[in-house]
């Protein structure tokens, strides 16, 4: 009886656990890649005219492929906890409408380029790593993903491209910002960003 009991406690354990895994971290990056390559091949939106269509279709996989709430307070840092939370419900629209005005244009100028996935690694239970290379004509691009497992999905929480992380970056301007700014003011200056792009 008691080896029965330890037997399907140990299967429990194993559905749970697979239950939980919701897929390698590698193949969630790969979907949504594929995703936006299936968006960027489309023949239908190559014309000039389709260009919002296009990046209509880019920001819903940009939604479903980033947690934005966990890209948002790492790029702040412990700025995080100095905004209130209304503050930060509009600092994480702010900052996905920032980092779409910034990197629209690159992913709308793909000319096919080729993408490999070398690596992927575990940083903790929750996390991990994807280490991508994008393949032009000319030179190889290392870009790595770290995802995060949140309500059975791995989404990214930060993107380094050639070695310059999205999230550092980001953090190194906002605490700039709110070194002689309030975060309001930081809110503000991200109004203006977005309006003025």
């Amino acid at each position: 009886m008691k080896r029965l009991f330890v037997g399907l406690s140990i299967l429990m354990l194993f559905l749970i656990t697979t239950a939980v895994y919701a897929g390698a971290p590698m193949d969630a990056v790969r979907m949504n890649a594929d995703k936006v390559l299936d968006v960027l091949r489309d023949p239908k939106l190559k014309a000039p005219s389709a260009k919002e269509m296009k990046k209509d279709k880019l920001r819903a996989i940009y939604v479903s492929m980033f947690d934005e709430v966990e890209l948002s307070r790492r790029s702040l840092g412990m700025n995080w906890n100095k905004l209130n939370a209304a503050q930060r419900e509009e600092f994480v629209k702010l900052f996905e409408q920032v980092l779409e005005k910034a990197y629209a244009d690159r992913i709308l100028s793909y000319t096919n380029e080729k993408i490999e996935y070398t690596k992927e690694s575990t940083i903790s239970g929750s996390t991990a790593e994807v280490r991508t290379k994008v393949i032009t004509a000319s030179k190889e691009i290392p870009i790595t993903y770290k995802v995060i497992l949140k309500d059975g999905a791995w989404k990214v929480y930060d993107v380094t491209i050639e070695n310059v992380s999205l999230v550092q970056n980001y953090r190194t301007q906002f605490n700039d910002i709110l070194a002689k700014n309030t975060p309001e003011q930081l809110l503000e200056i991200l109004r203006k960003k977005v309006k003025a792009q």
